[in-house]
């Protein structure tokens, strides 16, 4: 039987390079994109031909809206595993950010999330082990001077994990977070060469991380080699935060 996972943000960095471990480990994935339609169909054709025994779906849904959790538990069905990769960066000293930058972040991060893992719950509690895997931040862990907002609701992930850890435990629901440092991605493009050369001095590894590192630890953790976890923010940094 084809195991289904559901990755939302498929068509970012991070979730492209984790639906395609995931693919290649032989599970079949609901692509969620919000605006990036050409980017998760191309996906799709990619993951299609290499896997031909696997199943891929595009779903659209956007979390900014109120509804974007219902709409996007329509759209899918027999999900063993959820992997949360969406978000958008706010790169904004909290006098600059306003109730509607606060509440979209919200509805990104936390409330959309957290609603569709509510709606899809049964599916979930269908298999005898399920996952719930959400892709926080070390701004999660430590906070940023410059994304206040931003680290609030990467912490609130984090809260929400080891919450619903505990409660979803009962049904076989394993709930974990991975917590990466700087990771080469778009969202981190915006950045000047040389900020980016004063956070590698601080990374006592000297290097950033790439996408493949985030997603070759999604799949330990969805893998079953991990099924006495629970509860855990991993840290992937690069030391940069222990």
């Amino acid at each position: 039987m084809k195991r289904y996972a559901v990755i939302l943000g498929s068509s970012g960095g991070i979730g492209e390079a984790v639906s395609r471990k995931l693919a290649a480990d032989g599970w079949s994935l609901y692509l969620h994109y919000n605006s990036n339609a050409e980017r998760a169909t191309e996906l799709k054709r990619e993951l299609t031909q290499k896997y031909p025994d696997c199943s891929f779906q595009i779903i659209q849904s956007d979390f900014s809206k109120q509804d974007g959790a219902v709409k996007l538990a329509e759209q899918v069905g027999h999900v063993q595993a959820i992997i949360v990769a969406l978000g958008q960066s706010m790169l904004k000293l909290l006098t600059d950010t306003s109730s509607s930058d606060m509440d979209e972040l919200w509805r990104v991060h936390m409330q959309n999330p957290a609603m569709f893992i509510s709606l899809a719950s049964p599916q979930l509690r269908s298999h005898p082990i399920s996952y719930v895997l959400f892709i926080g931040s070390i701004w999660g862990n430590t906070g940023a001077a410059g994304e206040v907002m931003y680290s609030a609701v990467k912490g609130a992930q984090h809260a929400f994990v080891k919450a619903y850890a505990k409660e979803a435990a009962y049904t076989g629901t394993r709930v974990n977070a991975i917590a990466p440092g700087w990771i080469e991605t778009e969202m981190n493009g915006e950045l000047s060469e040389e900020d980016k050369q004063q956070v590698i001095d601080q990374i006592p590894l000297q290097s950033t991380g790439q996408p493949e590192q985030v997603a070759d630890l999604a799949s330990f953790l969805v893998s079953g080699k991990a099924d006495y976890m629970t509860g855990d923010i991993l840290k992937l940094n690069g030391g940069w935060y222990i």
